[in-house]
C-alpha cells in the first residue's frame, strides 16, 4: 500500500511523533492507522528506556493549591528548551495537582496516579515515558512536598524556584514572606532555630559574617518551606 503525505500528516497530528517515525510506522502497519499508532507507542516507550540514564539538569517547579492543601514538585529534563514545551508543562502541573489531591507517599506512588495526555496514559508515569519518546529528552519527577491542614500560599519565582508558606493570619503577608524566602534563602524561621553548627562556625570566623549572611527573619509566622532549585545533581 502506498503511504501518502496526508496519511503521515494525520498520524503525526494524532501522535505528534516525528514525520519519519510516522512514515515508518505506517509502512510497517501497511497503512493501518490504528496499528501504526500502537507501533509508535511501543517505539516511543523504547526510546524512554534508552534515555533513562541521561542527566536531567534543567526543569521546572510547579505548584497547586486547593484551600488548605497544596502540592509542589520539581520535574527535571535535559535542556531549557523543553521547559517551555506545552506538554511538559501540562505534565508538571498535573503532577503538582496529584501531589496535593492524591497524597502519594513517594515518587513511585505519584507516578502511578491516573493521568492521560497526548494519547499517553493511563498514569503519570505512562505520560512521562510517552513524552520522552515524543520530545526526545529524558525527564523525571525529582522531588515533591505536600502541605495540608493549615492555610497555605505559594510563590513561584519564574519556573526554577518555588516556595510554600503555611500561615495564620493575612495571606498577603504570607505571600510577602514567600517572596522573601525565594529571594534571600533564610536558613531558619527565627534566631532560636539557627543550627548550632552554623552558630559555631560563625563564632570561629574572624569577621563573623556567616550569621549575618543567614538572613534571619525578625518576625515569627508559622510556615513550612518547599524550595526547589534546578541545578546539576551532586
Amino acid at each position: 500500500m502506498t503511504i501518502t503525505a496526508s496519511m503521515v500528516a494525520e498520524l503525526r497530528g494524532k501522535t505528534d511523533a516525528p514525520m519519519m517515525e510516522c512514515k515508518k510506522a505506517l509502512t510497517e502497519a501497511a497503512g493501518d492507522m490504528a496499528k501504526a499508532e500502537e507501533i509508535l507507542r511501543v517505539k516511543l516507550g523504547n526510546k524512554a528506556g534508552k534515555a533513562a540514564s541521561r542527566i536531567t539538569a534543567e526543569g521546572v517547579v510547579t505548584a497547586f493549591v486547593d484551600g488548605n492543601t497544596a502540592g509542589m514538585i520539581e520535574i527535571n529534563c535535559e535542556t531549557d528548551f523543553v521547559t517551555k514545551n506545552d506538554s511538559f508543562l501540562a505534565l508538571s502541573n498535573a503532577a503538582a495537582k496529584a501531589v496535593a489531591t492524591a497524597n502519594p507517599a513517594d515518587v513511585a506512588a505519584l507516578s502511578a496516579t491516573a493521568f492521560s495526555l497526548d494519547g499517553f496514559g493511563p498514569t503519570l508515569e505512562d505520560v512521562r515515558k510517552g513524552l520522552i519518546g515524543k520530545i526526545g529528552e529524558n525527564m523525571s519527577f525529582r522531588r515533591f512536598k505536600r502541605f495540608s491542614g493549615s492555610p497555605v500560599t505559594t510563590y513561584l519565582h519564574g519556573t526554577r524556584i518555588g516556595v510554600a508558606v503555611e500561615f495564620d493570619g493575612n495571606e498577603a503577608a504570607a505571600r510577602d514572606v514567600a517572596m522573601h524566602i525565594a529571594a534571600m534563602k533564610p536558613v531558619a524561621l527565627s534566631s532560636a532555630d539557627v543550627p548550632q553548627e552554623l552558630i559555631a562556625k560563625s563564632a570561629l570566623s574572624p569577621n563573623k559574617k556567616l550569621l549575618n549572611q543567614a538572613n534571619l527573619p525578625t518576625s515569627s509566622p508559622r510556615w513550612s518551606k518547599a524550595q526547589c532549585r534546578n541545578t546539576s545533581k551532586k
